[in-house]
């Protein structure tokens, strides 16, 4: 299945107030230096516009700052010379300027291919409380936050709104929990030891839910857990489950079925062991689709969505899980109130689930409101205009000088062509 999230470029192209050089990876997803490119192929005046700033969306992963070294930008700029030998732009580069714009991580791919007046870069994101935003900005980015997977959300999941099959019917329900449940290795580690806690609490019966027993070539049985915290027995596991048989871009899509016969899900975020602020479309699934959750994700998750206007379910469900930093103890704080809810009767269970609902179908309007996603279209405005009032402090064109300086020191026995 192809996600094509170029729509969301474009659109966020549209609507800002200033011409801006967008990058993004193509394909979405990727993380490959080759497949960070522009958006639009523009006509070589533009393209060569110094005045232009330029941003790399990096919205759709959290970000991860140390996944490039400074070896890797160098030889993806070679690449790049040899991939558009006849561009007038690149011209012949000598070998210190090669070493100097590959200190300057993604943004020396940027400089390379095209002269700025700037000496910083804007990088979009989609995280709060984060660290790792720190790193980029201590190194000459300027952020720009907003929640992207809510526009992609309203429109992966925009049949949700009128699907008659999520019609709710209590009568359909055979599951307590629906788990969606693929990848592991990462920072989704923590995924093995929730499935090994459903199992020592004898859950996986009230779950419809899956195991992969490998993720990009690893078998599960070999991990070597990097929160040793988190470490647990997984010999036997994939026992307990039925093999995962969804592709990565399952998220992109819903499946009413499962939705018609399971009373809540239980979502599993990308980032858990974290202290980032970082909610995909797996959230947003559920309340497009009406159904109450618990949400497996970084401490505070819950009341970022409740900041957005969404309504949890405390007091029904206990959400006390969403104040404990400890990533272990929240974890088992979750698989508790799980075997909570699984252990009700059949009329407790049906009096709970009313009540969850109401809340639920709250959450599913405002999601599709116009006003709603106004207020997301919003948000990336405010920032971005605000980013750009920071990054117009910054036109002192050291960088250029730099480089001009390093053109003209080097002799000419030393001048590195690129062709």
């Amino acid at each position: 299945m192809s996600v094509p999230l170029d729509r969301l470029y474009n659109f966020l192209n549209d609507i800002c107030n200033r011409a801006v050089l967008i990058y993004r990876w193509m394909p979405h997803g990727s993380k490959k230096l080759s497949d960070l490119t522009a958006l639009h192929d523009t006509s070589p005046g533009l393209w060569r516009d110094r005045s232009l700033p330029s941003m790399i969306c990096h919205d759709q992963e959290p970000l991860f700052y140390e996944l490039y070294t400074d070896s890797d930008i160098r030889d993806r700029i070679l690449e790049m010379s040899l991939e558009s030998p006849n561009d007038p732009g690149i011209k012949s580069w000598t070998l210190s300027q090669i070493d100097f714009l590959s200190k300057l991580h993604l943004r020396g791919l940027i400089y390379f291919e095209k002269s700025s007046m700037y000496d910083k870069t804007l990088i979009l994101h989609s995280e709060k409380r984060s660290e790792a935003l720190k790193k980029y900005e201590a190194n000459d980015y300027i952020g720009v936050y907003y929640w992207s997977h809510a526009i992609i959300a309203a429109d992966w999941f925009r049949y949700a709104q009128h699907d008659p099959k999520l019609i709710v019917d209590f009568n359909k329900i055979k599951k307590d929990f629906l788990i969606y449940n693929r990848a592991w290795i990462g920072f989704r580690e923590y995924r093995l030891t929730f499935m090994h806690e459903l199992v020592k609490q004898d859950l996986p019966s009230t779950c419809l839910t899956s195991f992969a027993e490998t993720d990009t070539g690893h078998m599960y049985l070999e991990h070597k857990f990097k929160n040793p915290n988190l470490s647990v027995d997984l010999q036997g596991l994939s026992q307990h489950f039925p093999p995962n048989q969804h592709e990565s871009s399952a998220s992109a899509d819903y499946n009413n079925k499962d939705y018609s016969c399971t009373a809540i899900e239980v979502i599993l975020e990308t980032l858990f062991d974290d202290s980032r602020l970082h909610l995909t479309e797996k959230t947003l699934r559920p309340i497009a689709c009406g159904r109450p959750f618990i949400l497996v994700a970084t401490q505070g998750s819950l009341q970022y969505l409740r900041e957005y206007g969404f309504r949890t379910f405390d007091g029904l469900i206990d959400e006390n899980y969403d104040t404990i930093t400890d990533p272990k103890k929240r974890l088992q704080a979750v698989i508790q109130e799980m075997s909570r809810i699984a252990s009700l009767g059949t009329q407790e269970k049906l009096n709970l689930w009313n009540k969850l609902y109401k809340i639920s179908e709250f959450n599913k309007r405002l999601f599709f409101s116009e006003q709603w996603q106004q207020s997301i279209h919003q948000e990336f405005l405010t920032n971005f205009t605000r980013s750009l009032g920071i990054l117009d402090q910054y036109k002192d064109k050291v960088i250029q000088h730099h480089m001009d300086k390093r053109w003209n020191d080097d002799p000419s026995s030393k001048i590195y062509y690129l062709t």
